[in-house]
């Protein structure tokens, strides 16, 4: 849902939305968040364990970060996100205030506020700002799409059981159902 304004919001006005107050800044305009439910919080907690337990065994740079975390997509005033996990492997866009530029992967958890949005309009911004892998976990369709961007390949679906192979590490192995065990 957009929050009304005329004309367009800046950064300035992410900055001082009130305390406890979440929304994203999509090309000037403001898109209210609902709180998620269980299965969303605990499928954040699975995925950043298990992407954080790969990267430390591997002795890897890249540093995970679940929502709430502020991404700068554009590192300008018109788009600042909070997708659910954020993996940025070039430590020099991390700030006090979050990621000023694009992570590498985006992992977005379908909620049933956020289907339209996750879809297509976060796809499309992603796809444009040089995300290099997104995922869509839907928990209501027992699906996850994997966008490689970085390959221009066409989407791929996976059903909760099956496993898929991270595009942008090529050895770490997820399967959804797993981390809902």
């Amino acid at each position: 849902m957009s929050l009304p304004k005329n004309g367009g919001y800046t950064s300035e006005d992410y900055w001082n939305l009130p305390e406890g107050e979440r929304a994203e800044l999509i090309e000037g305009q403001f898109y209210a968040m609902a709180p998620p439910n269980r299965i969303h919080q605990k499928l954040i907690t699975k995925f950043t364990f298990a992407i954080e337990t790969y990267v430390r065994s591997h002795r890897g740079d890249c540093e995970i970060y679940p929502a709430p975390f502020a991404v700068n997509l554009d590192a300008d005033d018109k788009n600042w996100v909070e997708p659910d996990i954020s993996v940025i492997c070039d430590k020099d866009k991390l700030t006090d205030r979050g990621c000023l530029g694009t992570p590498d992967w985006i992992i977005e958890i379908v909620s049933p506020g956020s289907r339209k949005m996750d879809y297509s309009v976060k796809n499309a911004l992603y796809s444009e700002a040089g995300v290099r892998e997104y995922w869509i976990v839907d928990p209501e369709k027992e699906r996850t799409t994997v966008y490689r961007y970085y390959e221009d390949a066409a989407p791929m679906i996976f059903a909760f059981n099956q496993e898929i192979v991270v595009g942008i590490y090529g050895d770490l192995p997820i399967t959804i159902s797993e981390l809902l065990e």
